[in-house]
């Protein structure tokens, strides 16, 4: 691609949004909860035991119900959960993170309808997920299509 005088100014305009997102309030609440989750030791074992049955629970899901386990797992997976979302410092993190994940929604999708209203945007982090098929392929397999 040939560098232009508007694809340069373009690409300027660009880093200018970037450093006023990195600047934003919405940004530096996010910083914050994130700074306060890391050195935060009750949050971070409460996270690393929800990782540690998250795991278990992985290996247990390729036999799914039949495994023996698989109720008890179930519970735990969601007690696990639980117990860490019910974190202060895990909630905070969480609103924040959605606060920012919504201000670049919000900055994506201005900028697709300046250019066309039909262009599609993904909304609430969706460009961050499957295609909701489960598989977790993205789509590239086509069971998402069937719904």
């Amino acid at each position: 691609m040939i560098a232009t005088l508007e694809y340069v100014n373009i690409l300027d305009q660009s880093e200018e949004l970037g450093k006023m997102v990195l600047q934003s309030d919405v940004f530096e609440e996010f910083r914050i909860a994130q700074s306060n989750l890391t050195e935060d030791k009750e949050a971070q074992q409460l996270i690393k035991a929800f990782t540690d049955i998250k795991e278990h629970y992985e290996d247990i899901q390729r036999f799914g119900r039949y495994h023996p386990d698989y109720n008890e797992i179930m519970k735990k997976v969601r007690m696990t959960k639980r117990e860490m979302d019910m974190n202060d410092k895990v909630a905070k993190y969480k609103i924040a993170e959605r606060n920012l994940q919504r201000l670049l929604d919000d900055i994506s999708e201005y900028i697709a309808h300046s250019v066309s209203i039909d262009i599609k945007v993904p909304k609430d982090g969706a460009a961050l997920t499957d295609s909701g098929c489960g598989c977790g392929s993205g789509g590239s397999c086509g069971c998402g299509t069937a719904s």
